[in-house]
């Protein structure tokens, strides 16, 4: 007589050398170190004969037949019902459940936005699990983003329900957004540069970090400390058609340092100044809201010469997938704001920015 049984599980337990013919109903997985991870039976495989004995070099004495209750569901299904009901737009599933495991990728190049509230309370579940990348992070078209799964073999429906209700109440936890490809307009401050007394360092900087993002800059200008002159060379980028503009230097609470104020001539509204960044502290962000879609003006301090990464690499993706940047988003870059500067840059595989 076969030596099976039934656990609390309803899982019926079978001896190996007796499972010919019999259906698993799970993957079973090969571990070769050094070699090789992946799945050596996949589920619904019909026991032969000659499976018995790489069974058995596997650790599988005995194998498991799901009975499903009715309040119950398998791990890939349940897997799958997650994936869909975590994904917002621009997420795609990368592939099949497998061992109860879908992975989440970018279906386009963008800005990954994470619920970070909805995922925690999906988590907290128990017996189910998501994890993602930071908030905030730029991802690629393919790119995987967020995994999920039941963490046990079968999953109470109760609790399936409850995660796919959490996440779909969400509107879905995950989200890429879209980032435009700028057209910038540039004013390099300062009379020491204008005047050709120092070189300009600031212009390579800004060009490479726009050509990231398949940017152009329209127009580049160079200024004095003087408002007025400032503003008029600011007026002439918006008149080659810039939809982002981006000040250098004169950020600074020096007498002479007048860049805020010719940006606050110029019209903007919803101005602020200072981030919770290092480096990047005097960093401003400004709106002009007079004109079809609003443009944002984005005041460099000094540091953006120098330092490999400042709090513009953290704003500027988002300012690119249309997000409206404020007091309480700069205030929330503190948590991770603090550059460690190291000898050899990682960014952004590291924790600067990461909240």
């Amino acid at each position: 007589m076969c030596d099976s049984r039934h656990d609390s599980n309803g899982i019926k337990k079978i001896p190996v050398d007796e499972a010919v013919g019999t259906v698993l109903a799970h993957d079973i997985t090969e571990i070769r170190p050094g070699d090789f991870k992946g799945r050596a039976f996949k589920k619904g495989h019909v026991i032969k004969k000659e499976d018995i004995c790489r069974l058995l070099r596997l650790g599988k004495e005995k194998l498991y037949v799901l009975e499903l209750m009715e309040d119950e569901v398998h791990e890939d299904e349940a897997a799958h019902k997650m994936a869909k009901a975590l994904m917002g737009p621009g997420i795609a599933p990368g592939g099949e459940p497998k061992e109860g495991r879908v992975n989440l990728v970018a279906s386009g190049g963008g800005l990954l936005k994470v619920n970070q509230d909805a995922l925690f309370a999906f988590n907290m579940l128990g017996e189910v699990m998501c994890a993602t990348l930071h908030d905030n992070t730029v991802v690629k078209a393919g790119q995987v983003v967020a995994g999920t799964r039941a963490i046990p073999l079968t999953l109470k429906r109760k609790t399936l329900d409850a995660a796919v209700s959490i996440a779909q109440g969400a509107a879905g936890v995950l989200e890429v957004k879209e980032m435009r490809r700028p057209r910038v307009g540039v004013v390099i401050t300062g009379g020491e540069v204008y005047h050709g007394r120092v070189k300009d360092a600031f212009a390579p900087v800004i060009r490479r970090k726009i050509a990231e993002f398949g940017g152009e800059v329209v127009g580049l200008s160079y200024a004095p400390d003087d408002e007025a002159f400032i503003e008029q060379r600011l007026k002439a980028l918006l008149d080659l058609g810039a939809d982002l503009l981006i000040t250098t230097g004169g950020m600074s609470v020096d007498p002479d340092d007048v860049t805020r104020f010719a940006i606050r001539r110029l019209g903007a509204t919803d101005l602020t100044y200072g981030s919770a960044v290092l480096p990047g502290a005097m960093f401003l962000i400004a709106y002009l809201n007079n004109r079809p879609e609003a443009v944002p003006v984005l005041g460099i301090p000094a540091c953006g010469m120098y330092a490999r990464n400042t709090v513009l690499d953290l704003v500027l993706p988002r300012v690119l997938a249309r997000e409206r940047i404020g007091r309480r988003e700069l205030a929330e870059l503190g948590h991770g704001g603090l550059c460690l500067q190291c000898d050899e840059c990682r960014y952004p595989a590291c924790p600067f920015g990461k909240t």
